[in-house]
């Protein structure tokens, strides 16, 4: 039923842009609103859920899309297609012995308010992270001190080498200038709006609304000249999502260039001659980017009890998510919930012996077996004090995707004697109540591809747990034994796979006998773009292979070198 439902979406889409175009002497939507030349502009959504309300590359589940990668810019890009770390506003990097890191800056940046940019900005954005509510307050625990021997160069101190993770925070982390940032208070550098932001990147701050975002190309960008890099639209105009249906009219009318929904009915839309194309021409259609986790907030009855977490984990039909849901477009996680791409760090002996894979009568009897019973004869259990179990599981409104996941695992649940319920949330209402530990049990992705399986045990496993944990263990889990295994994995040299499986093995039975947190499916990099007005974007078939993507983290993992391999489509 849920698969015939998407198909009639398409066709349904259609009807509306023609009575749309009936209506306007222009045919266009909402989208390109705005005096802006449409050859020269880039339409894309598929990020921005709500109004923009921050533009702080520093809070970073919540900055306006392109706050980090379009405006505020990393030391490094990491590209995962190839595997290579790109200097960026750093020109170099090198571990000169165990505890000390060398950082050469790139000479001849500004920033966009035409201060020079240099070692005191990086300084001081390292050491926001001595500030106990930043994204990387954890980053103090082995970093003893960061130094500006002179413009350009910085000196880290650490007190021990945790490879992997500096690594990812080098090419991660948006640097801030220090001279408009010193003077702020803890909270206002962690939360507040930053109204007026001020950045080195290629573009900078136009305009917003309740429903888009406006970027404006900079012509003095450093990388036009040190790198021989332009981006090629001189504006960017990014639509804030309604709905993935809404997002997917704008996209069957030409208003959107590039949007990053899950669009239902991918298969229609590339071969039935809409105009849409993917990374790739046919299935899966779209690069994997991350694991769909469903977070248990392990401080309510009865989600702090492990056993109902793995009855919970064996009732989960995802063969309906997969193939009903979504059509076969995305795959089922492994148990460990590690990409494809790091599956030499998957320990098989311990995922055969430990996971708990999809079987209602098997989570009938760890429920049992746990003293979970049903004593007044609904078909729901009780918890083993007699108290009913009601839990809400919730996910954005208007991901229709995950809305309709959340309903197969409500059903699945209930099938088994769980009683969940899917509620949608507005997202940002969402992310008040995730960050606050406000809720019974979520839907997330957050952590996305890396250059390091180390990066996802960080998001699972990551101690101590804050009053508002903003992007990582959302369902505050705490076991210190499996946070120190997740710091040996850091120190572990990255060429060391016997090394690596041995310790992720060891978090992989912890994680399966626990199972704090459950894997469930692996999203797709959901990219659908259109060459209407911009041509070349990345794909299987051409030699632009950048990642196709506006989600926040994705510019400095190679986005923003989409935009400069951008070219205007002919006639534009």
């Amino acid at each position: 039923m849920t698969r015939n439902r998407f198909r009639f979406l398409i066709p349904l889409a259609l009807a509306g842009l023609v009575a749309t175009s009936c209506a306007s002497d222009t045919g266009e939507g909402d989208a390109p609103a705005g005096n802006y030349p449409r050859a020269e502009t880039l339409y894309t959504g598929g990020t921005q859920w709500g109004p923009p309300i921050s533009w702080n590359p520093l809070d970073t589940g919540s900055y306006a899309t392109g706050t980090v990668g379009l405006v505020y810019e990393t030391l490094f890009l990491y590209e995962p297609q190839s595997g290579e770390y790109i200097p960026w506003l750093a020109e170099s990097g090198e571990w000169t012995d165990d505890s000390t890191y060398e950082l050469k800056l790139r000479e001849g940046v500004e920033w966009s308010d035409g201060e020079a940019f240099t070692a005191d900005d990086v300084v001081f954005t390292v050491e926001v992270g001595q500030i106990e509510t930043s994204s990387y307050s954890n980053l103090w625990q082995w970093l003893e001190s960061a130094e500006a021997v002179d413009d350009h160069t910085v000196e880290f101190t650490f007190s021990e080498a945790n490879y992997a993770q500096w690594a990812n925070w080098l090419y991660f982390n948006a640097i801030v200038p220090e001279h408009l940032w010193a003077d702020r208070s803890d909270e206002e550098i962690i939360t507040g709006a930053n109204e007026d932001p001020v950045g080195t990147g290629a573009y900078a701050y136009e305009t917003h609304d309740q429903d888009r975002q406006v970027w404006r190309k900079r012509e003095d960008w450093w990388a036009t000249e040190a790198l021989d890099r332009e981006v090629a639209p001189t504006y960017i105009v990014d639509v804030v999502n309604t709905s993935n249906e809404a997002a997917l009219g704008q996209v069957l009318q030409g208003n959107i260039d590039m949007n990053n929904n899950f669009l239902p009915g991918v298969a229609q839309l590339v071969q039935g001659g809409y105009g849409v194309e993917t990374y790739y021409p046919e299935e899966p259609y779209m690069l994997s980017a991350n694991t769909a986790w469903l977070v248990p907030n392990t401080t309510r009855e009865p989600m702090n009890d492990p056993e109902f977490r793995k009855a919970l984990s064996a009732s989960i039909d995802m063969d309906e998510i997969v193939n009903g849901v979504y059509g076969g477009i995305v795959t089922p996680a492994d148990p460990t919930g590690l990409l494809p791409a790091w599956d030499d760090y998957i320990d098989t002996e311990v995922v055969e012996e430990y996971a708990t894979p999809f079987d209602t009568d098997e989570a009938k009897s760890i429920l049992e077996e746990a003293g979970y019973e049903d004593t007044d004869n609904d078909g729901l259990v009780e918890t083993p004090n007699g108290d009913p179990i009601e839990l809400s599981l919730i996910v954005p409104s208007g991901w229709t995707d995950w809305m309709e996941a959340a309903r197969v695992i409500s059903e699945s649940a209930t099938a088994a004697g769980i009683n969940v319920t899917a509620e949608f949330p507005e997202f940002n209402a969402l992310v008040d109540q995730r960050n606050s530990g406000d809720f019974d049990l979520v839907i997330n992705n957050e952590r996305q591809i890396s250059n390091t399986p180390w990066t996802y045990y960080d998001y699972m496993f990551r101690l101590p747990v804050q009053e508002s944990q903003t992007t990582v263990n959302f369902g505050r889990y705490e076991n210190e034994e499996v946070w120190e295994l997740v710091g040996e994995l850091d120190r572990t040299p990255v060429e060391d796979t016997e090394a690596i499986l041995e310790i992720t093995g060891r978090l992989q039975q912890i994680h399966l006998e626990e199972m704090p947190i459950i894997p469930l499916w692996y999203n797709g990099l959901w990219s659908q773009t259109s060459n209407t007005v911009w041509t070349n974007w990345p794909s299987s078939e051409t030699d632009n292979h950048y990642l196709p993507s506006t989600w926040r983290g994705y510019f400095q993992l190679g986005g923003i070198l989409m935009l400069t391999e951008l070219e205007p489509a002919t006639g534009e």
